[in-house]
């Protein structure tokens, strides 16, 4: 949890240690939204007008829990390239329409997020976004996954969906 990581980076500086695994940990988390819409972007090209869905909002499952969530920072840079963002969470949607308001299409359904979109994106590894199929990513434009926890198995998608995770050097 980064909060909990910077608390103890802060308690450790208080009695006089110097945690440079928890910096470094910092440092890299906050590389990581940036990091997926770069993957984002190797794949699409330019990201202005490219209909971009977010599987999950929160900071991690079963909550609404929306602080220090690594959706805010990804939508944030989706947004400032020109993307069409629509996002979709069974329990935060309604403290990040605090944020963003009109700037994220706000779906009700995995169909509706999916549906003509260039790119969907995992970022809370929701129960039901573990159980996606590859007929749910054949809805859109062109079927890209980015998985940003690690997820999903490779082998059960077919060659036909593009599929980049978080942590892998290449494209499986």
């Amino acid at each position: 949890m980064p909060k909990d990581v910077k608390a103890l980076c802060a308690f450790s500086e208080k009695v006089g240690y110097k945690p440079k695994l928890l910096e470094e940990a910092i440092s890299t988390n906050a590389k990581q939204a940036k990091h997926i819409v770069d993957l984002t972007r190797e794949e699409l090209g330019n990201l202005k007008g490219k209909k971009i869905a977010i599987l999950g909002l929160s900071f991690k499952p079963n909550t609404d829990d929306i602080r220090e969530a690594p959706s805010l920072k990804v939508i944030n840079h989706l947004i400032k390239e020109g993307a069409e963002v629509c996002a979709l969470d069974p329990f935060a949607v309604s403290n990040a329409k605090k944020i963003f308001g009109s700037k994220v299409n706000w779906s009700a359904s995995l169909t509706q997020c999916l549906n003509g979109a260039d790119c969907c994106i995992l970022i809370t590894e929701w129960e039901e976004f573990k159980n996606l199929k590859p007929k749910d990513l054949r809805l859109m434009r062109k079927p890209l996954l980015i998985d940003a926890r690690r997820i999903y198995d490779r082998e059960k998608f077919p060659n036909t969906i593009e599929f980049r995770a978080i942590g892998l050097s290449q494209k499986e």
